[in-house]
């Protein structure tokens, strides 16, 4: 027994120098891949993936590409994706040998800039230990984590049989249906277990589902001289804010059992309308995001909101006395349901080597929580496939400035995060891995 501890300890030693003698590599890959912009809207990701794939390839690795067709992504209001799957097989007979296939997923797709940034936000500049731009922390960083871990994997202990897979995939903001829904949906990937791309030193084993909608409130324009002969949808649609944000105080009694969880939430985060500063507002449209706990039902919340709705519209128009074709019209529309991820029982090999391998690189055990935000994971887990969150990321992830201005990655945390996934991509060999989820 203590041999094979310090044969275990031996290979680890191994995986950490490789990692540390092509760490210099591994950043300039990293910038690389910050350099392209992948702004989402307008979301046109094409460019993006063929310069990852180039980039993979001078490591010997052939990224397949799978491209959305046009008119899927057009409809669903971004300009292109292709997404990738990068499969490195270890049995003897170039497949997976019976072993177990290990996917890590990252996503390509990012947030515009926005302003406020004292950095270039596609620069790629290190400062002071950091580097910074859009997607530096998340997730374009674990395009790096999860390549070099690989890399640093078949150099050091490559397996016997199993397989691992990279997803490099380019829809995640909005919502990942084309980026690994679409492998999955197609029969492209189905691996036994996955790593997604991390934002903070947690492993994270459940997150929050959202609900997001677009609600038009239609009143009647009239000029501004005679508002009497109009019917004013701001008005209106100050009413139905005012009921919506009430709820949050209801929420706030709605308490998660999940670890890192608190309680449900809603956010008006965009609001168009009018057409001049003289013109009652004849038409107002509000994007709602509502985030929703994993205890909860979505088809209740839902329910529940256009229930709100309704009740705020009418309670305008009775106060106003507008009836008939004078009657505010509200129209609803589901932009996005993404589930929440609760935890599958499969994911307990993963969480116990993330966990053990962080407590030895970073010197602290990293905890097993929920976070409030929602990912493209879900999507995996819907289909029977346990996963886990992990990756580059700081101890929160408002350090970062993830989707703020001047986003940016401890170089340090890349280069631990890289050592944690590789030791565990080593502990969890095929035949350990068989007999662990068995027992």
């Amino acid at each position: 027994m203590t041999n094979m501890n310090q044969d275990k300890q031996a290979t680890y030693a191994a995986l950490d120098a490789w990692i540390d003698q092509h760490f210099d590599e591994e950043v300039q890959f990293l910038q690389a891949l910050v350099q392209v912009p992948t702004d989402t809207p307008p979301g046109n990701n094409a460019p993006h993936a063929e310069r990852t794939a180039e980039l993979l390839k001078t490591f010997g690795y052939e990224a397949e590409k799978h491209t959305v067709p046009e008119a899927e992504v057009k409809a669903y209001g971004m300009e292109s994706i292709t997404n990738l799957i990068v499969r490195r097989p270890y049995g003897s007979a170039g497949d997976a040998g019976g072993g177990l296939t290990i996917a890590l997923n990252a996503h390509g797709d990012v947030v515009p800039p926005g302003e406020g940034w004292t950095q270039d936000p596609y620069g790629a500049a290190i400062e002071d230990g950091k580097l910074y731009g859009r997607a530096a922390a998340v997730s374009k960083s674990d395009f790096a984590t999860f390549t070099y871990a690989v890399r640093a994997l078949e150099a050091v202990a490559r397996p016997s049989k199993g397989a691992v897979e990279l997803h490099f995939t380019y829809d995640e903001e909005f919502g990942g249906i084309l980026g690994p829904g679409w492998l999955l949906a197609n029969n492209l990937t189905q691996p036994d277990l996955m790593v997604a791309a991390g934002f903070s030193y947690e492993v994270v084993t459940a997150h929050n589902g959202c609900l997001q909608m677009e609600v038009t409130v239609q009143g009647k324009m009239a000029h501004a001289a005679v508002p009497h002969t109009g019917v004013d949808a701001l008005q209106a649609a100050v009413v139905l804010m005012n009921a919506l944000y009430a709820e949050n105080t209801k929420y706030q009694q709605v308490t998660s059992k999940v670890p890192g969880i608190k309680h449900p939430y809603l956010n008006i985060g965009r609001i168009e309308g009018g057409t001049n500063t003289n013109v009652v507002p004849g038409k107002v449209v509000l994007k709602i995001d509502r985030r929703m706990i994993p205890e909860e039902n979505p088809a209740e919340v839902e329910a529940s909101i256009r229930a709100v709705i309704a009740q705020a519209i009418a309670d305008f128009n009775a106060k106003g006395g507008y009836t008939g074709e004078d009657a505010v019209r509200v129209d609803i529309k589901r932009l996005l349901l993404a589930n929440a991820m609760t935890p599958l029982a499969g994911n307990k090999p993963l969480v116990d080597a993330i966990q053990a391998h962080g407590e030895a690189v970073f010197g602290e055990k990293p905890p097993a929580v929920g976070t409030p935000l929602y990912t493209d994971v879900r999507l995996y887990v819907e289909r029977g496939i346990p996963g886990v969150i992990y990756g580059a990321g700081p101890r929160t992830v408002l350090e970062s400035h993830a989707k703020r201005a001047d986003e940016r990655l401890v170089l340090e945390d890349l280069r631990r995060a890289t050592k944690v996934i590789a030791r565990m991509l080593c502990d969890l060999t095929p035949d350990r891995l068989t007999a662990r989820i068995k027992a």
